[in-house]
């Protein structure tokens, strides 16, 4: 059986590459006659750039800015035959690089600098396309620091003129207002209902100058929101908005992986309805039901009913936090729990195939 492996990353437990290889370590020690590719998944966020070099390699490393005051080295993918660079922003200003828990304090100062600086290094490295991932951001600055990093709003506008400028987000909230990246996003990144009202009145004065650059209104568009914001500078910049499952899907050839598979393994850190909506899962699902190639999930954790995964076009899905027998051991023990998950699951698979 032709077994495609494809998941997302398991939140801050394994990116997913990693997942990808758990699965296949244990799925190959219940079924060694299986023919297994990998192909793991994105969806703009942690991991974007993994995913890319995992598949055709051109990983770069740049020393930038921080999230805070500090440097730190962010890698990120140039391919030459196509002239494109592939960025993602948590490689620059991500939760994981606050280096502690995010407070109000960290919050409010936290930037974007640093992403601004891979871009630079994108259009020195001669790209004329630049993806940029969306996604796991520590700051809520609206990209002020990705355009100052690059000599200030027309500075910016005049550097990126005639650059084909992606925005690889899922999305889809607005930068301002109940739904914006500061109401919704401010309290995951620790600001309190105080440092929430600090950061929505800054970037309502920012996304004015963001609509004076673009010509028009940026700020209300689905996407503006992502990583603190950063989806409205590159917006107001010329940026086209693009899903990030679809960009990794593309990039990867992951259509012809599906069309090659007798079965798909995917999975996430927790498998809710949200993943039903324009995550990586369900663009699998929907890829593999016309061709009626089973999907499972193994998941951190599952939340959804059996009527619920039926409807989507999923087979089975199965809970990490199950199999490990509680939710912390999941946690600190991923990358093995997860292949035992799979050993476990690709030996009583004969129900799922009709083998």
């Amino acid at each position: 059986m032709r077994v495609l492996i494809a998941p997302d990353c398991y939140g801050d437990s394994l990116t997913a590459v990693e997942a990808a290889q758990s699965i296949a370590t244990g799925w190959r020690q219940a079924r060694p006659a299986d023919e297994i590719t990998l192909a793991p998944q994105s969806d703009g966020g942690p991991g974007f750039v993994g995913v890319l070099a995992s598949r055709f390699g051109g990983l770069r490393q740049t020393r930038v800015s921080g999230p805070l005051t500090g440097a730190v080295d962010a890698e990120w993918v140039y391919d030459p035959r196509t002239a494109t660079a592939y960025i993602e922003c948590a490689q620059a200003c991500g939760l994981a690089l606050l280096g502690g828990q995010p407070t109000p304090d960290t919050a409010v100062a936290a930037h974007s600098r640093g992403v601004g600086q891979l871009v630079g290094a994108a259009l020195d490295a001669g790209a004329d396309t630049i993806v940029v991932g969306l996604g796991g951001s520590s700051c809520t600055d609206g990209g002020r620091g990705l355009i100052e990093a690059l000599g200030g709003l027309a500075q910016a506008r005049d550097k990126l003129a005639g650059i084909h400028l992606i925005a690889a987000t899922d999305v889809e909230h607005p930068l301002l207002g109940p739904m914006g990246a500061a109401r919704i996003f401010g309290p995951q990144k620790g600001a309190d209902p105080a440092t929430v009202e600090i950061l929505e009145q800054r970037m309502t004065a920012w996304a004015a100058r963001l609509d004076a650059l673009a010509g028009d209104t940026v700020s209300p568009l689905p996407g503006a929101g992502a990583a603190g914001g950063l989806g409205a500078a590159l917006l107001a910049l010329g940026a086209r908005r693009e899903s990030g499952a679809a960009v990794i899907a593309e990039h990867t050839g992951l259509a012809d992986d599906i069309a090659a598979a007798d079965m798909i393994v995917t999975g996430e850190g927790r498998f809710d309805d949200q993943s039903l909506h324009g995550k990586v899962v369900s663009a699998l699902a929907g890829g593999a039901a016309p061709r009626g190639i089973p999907v499972v999930v193994l998941a951190g954790q599952v939340t959804l009913e059996p009527a619920a995964l039926a409807e989507a076009g999923i087979v089975a899905a199965y809970a990490i936090a199950d199999h490990a027998g509680s939710v912390q051991l999941a946690i600190d023990d991923a990358a093995n729990q997860l292949a035992g998950l799979a050993r476990v699951t690709a030996a009583d698979l004969r129900w799922l195939t009709r083998e």
